[in-house]
């Protein structure tokens, strides 16, 4: 029997961008499905009255030391945004209006294009050249990010993390337990599995 694990997500989190690459890895085994549940991290610190690591000075620091050094361990291609930390509600509310393989596509060309290339994502002329490259019809796609249903799925999302006590990115959720940052992937794929 297939295994879901749900994979709360956020573009901005670097290392909710070290978890997905940890993912793609495992994507040939068949037992385990990850089901990507994207919410708005700005959203969900607020909801928790939590003040991010980008805006506490030596947590940011150690942060962007300690990315590089997993990323190194793991053999992950990372480059600490220059424009860190960006606003994500439009990458976010994108998640939404796409489906199956154009959805995979846009989840790894923004994760990387940010958390790899170092591109200001909040520059418009950019973000659009990525939506081209991956065939994303771009009036379209900014049509159906602004849409009512849009904004408002992406705050239930959010509001769900929070009511599952969900406080940051990654988050893994399985069996009504969560598992915080890309570190507890391994537990939670032995939860899975046991």
């Amino acid at each position: 029997m297939i295994k879901e694990i749900q994979f709360y997500y956020d573009f901005s989190s670097p290392y909710t961008y070290i978890a997905h690459k940890k993912i793609k890895k495992l994507k040939n085994d068949k037992n385990i499905n990850f089901l990507y549940k994207p919410m708005l991290l700005g959203g969900l610190h607020k909801l928790a009255g939590i003040t991010a690591n980008a805006f506490i000075g030596h947590k940011n620091e150690f942060m962007i030391q300690d990315c590089e050094m997993i990323s190194k361990k793991l053999g992950i291609n990372f480059h600490f945004n220059e424009k860190f930390p960006i606003n994500s509600l439009y990458l976010m509310r994108g998640t939404l209006v796409l489906k199956d393989n154009l959805l995979e596509k846009y989840i790894d060309t923004f994760f990387e294009s940010y958390w790899q290339l170092n591109l200001d994502l909040s520059d418009r002329s950019i973000f659009e050249k990525k939506l081209k490259e991956i065939n994303i019809d771009v009036d379209k796609f900014l049509l159906d990010i602004e849409k009512r249903e849009t904004k408002e799925k992406l705050k239930l999302l959010t509001d769900e993390a929070f009511s599952k006590k969900i406080f940051g990115a990654p988050t893994f959720f399985y069996n009504n337990k969560i598992y915080w940052g890309q570190d507890r992937l391994d537990y939670v794929i032995d939860e899975a599995i046991k």
